[in-house]
């Protein structure tokens, strides 16, 4: 892939339309949520869509999650059901994600669905996002604005450290407060199922619901965005739930232990979950070859932190 000039663009009236005509025009743009920076393209613009790919360098069966303005615009590219609304009408604009339905006349690219019937789709709650996507007045495919498989990026300099020259813009709208990926449900069946845990606790998407969420019945075969297994990855290997950190290692705590790195030294699953993708990319920066994990607690914001680790932890070709 040619390189090409990435301009960062501020966060006002004039940026933002900016980056909305590089949108029209089958651009690539950088942008913040509440929970990362997304790599965004016009959803119903092939060679866009491809653009992400190339730029990513990500797996063509790994679909791609749809950013709305709002709900009201939801409904043209899916249908909701009664399940899907409730979701909706309690956590959107946030960071949820859900697996729709896709309307057969919706015009999304088929690249952005990896060739599903189903739509993943979020109304982020930023408001640099929230302009934007107003602005632009359509669906902006956006993952996360980082090279497949990498750490997530949570500012504009991760931003640029993975992906600039190969991108049109990034919109600089500081750090993301969430730090983790929206949480995934899939409401395309008869049954809400949890595909990734995120930013929003899936205790709190069943109290809302007054019912557990299934889970995939074959997790290898990814069905959402964020479901492979090896993702996430710094350079260095990563052992999980290190109770002690050896000679060799690089130690990336949480809680009162003393480690080069801490997620959280009080314990507190929002501010590991936060520091998360930052603390991966300094260990990166300090050529950390081998990383040792402390527990981190499996409720919550935890489950989320422990998929990211998991995936980072994963076996690579």
């Amino acid at each position: 892939m040619s390189q090409i000039e990435t301009v960062i663009l501020k966060p006002d009236t004039n940026g933002i339309a900016e980056a909305a005509l590089v949108f029209w025009r089958g651009g690539l743009v950088a942008f913040p949520t509440e929970t990362v920076y997304g790599l965004g393209a016009d959803a119903r613009n092939d060679v866009a869509v491809a653009k992400i790919y190339a730029a990513k360098g990500r797996p063509s069966f790994n679909p791609l999650i749809v950013h709305l303005a709002d709900v009201a615009a939801v409904h043209n590219y899916c249908e909701m059901s009664d399940v899907a609304q409730r979701l909706a009408a309690a956590f959107w604009p946030g960071a949820m994600t859900l697996v729709l339905p896709l309307l057969q006349d919706a015009g999304i690219s088929k690249l952005v669905t990896a060739g599903l019937d189903t739509l993943a789709v979020r109304v982020p709650d930023h408001v640099v996002a929230q302009n934007l996507l107003a602005e632009f007045g359509g669906p902006v495919a956006a993952p996360s604005a980082n090279p497949s498989g990498r750490i997530s990026p949570t500012t504009a300099a991760h931003v640029i450290a993975g992906l600039s020259g190969k991108i049109d813009a990034i919109v600089d709208g500081g750090t993301c407060g969430v730090g983790v990926e929206s949480t995934i449900v899939d409401c395309s069946g008869p049954v809400p199922c949890i595909l990734r845990a995120g930013g929003i606790p899936t205790e709190a998407l069943e109290a809302c619901l007054g019912m557990a969420l299934a889970t995939p019945s074959d997790p290898t075969t990814p069905t959402s965005p964020g479901q492979l297994l090896s993702h996430y990855a710094p350079q260095g290997s990563v052992r999980l739930n290190a109770r002690h950190f050896d000679a060799h290692e690089t130690g990336l705590g949480f809680g009162a232990v003393d480690a080069q790195l801490n997620l959280s030294p009080s314990g507190d699953l929002v501010e590991a979950a936060a520091n998360l993708f930052a603390m991966l990319h300094r260990l990166d920066a300090m050529g950390a070859t081998a990383i040792a994990v402390s527990p981190i607690p499996d409720h919550g914001l935890g489950r989320a932190i422990n998929d990211r680790l998991k995936r980072a932890a994963a076996p690579r070709d």
